[in-house]
């Protein structure tokens, strides 16, 4: 059912010094910041050929990404995204197996402006997975 990975997510209290970190210390080629009001955070990409690097940043206080830094303050990788053909077939498999989908359970509008849904850690080895239909 999933695909290539499609990015690695990291929060970060400071979108500008990460930037900086992955464009001046990796040598990584990165998008300008791009706020993201509808998912509470600022991002920037870093391209890497063959996957992504999403950087978020808190965009207000309700973000969910606020929430993550409270809990981990230095920041840190906060989900990875795997590519499905259809999020709608990818849903109904996961309900079907009994996985937990955040939020209403349907698949909203992405950073990417394609349909995402995301599943809870707790069903997936600790880590938050998002879908996103290519």
């Amino acid at each position: 059912m999933i695909g290539r990975l499609n990015h690695v997510a990291i929060a970060t209290n400071d979108i500008k010094k990460a930037t900086a970190i992955y464009r001046d210390v990796l040598g990584g080629k990165v998008s300008g910041e791009v706020p993201q009001p509808d998912h509470g955070v600022t991002t920037v990409f870093v391209d890497l050929g063959n996957t992504k690097i999403e950087l978020l940043e808190p965009l207000g206080e309700n973000s969910p990404i606020a929430n993550f830094l409270k809990k981990n303050p230095n920041g840190g990788m906060h989900h990875v995204c795997y590519e499905v053909q259809d999020i709608h077939a990818a849903v109904a498999k996961m309900k079907a197996e009994g996985a937990t989908i955040t939020g209403t359970g349907e698949p909203r509008i992405g950073a990417h402006g394609k349909p995402v849904v995301f599943l809870h850690p707790k069903d997936f080895v600790g880590t938050l997975v998002e879908l996103e239909q290519v």
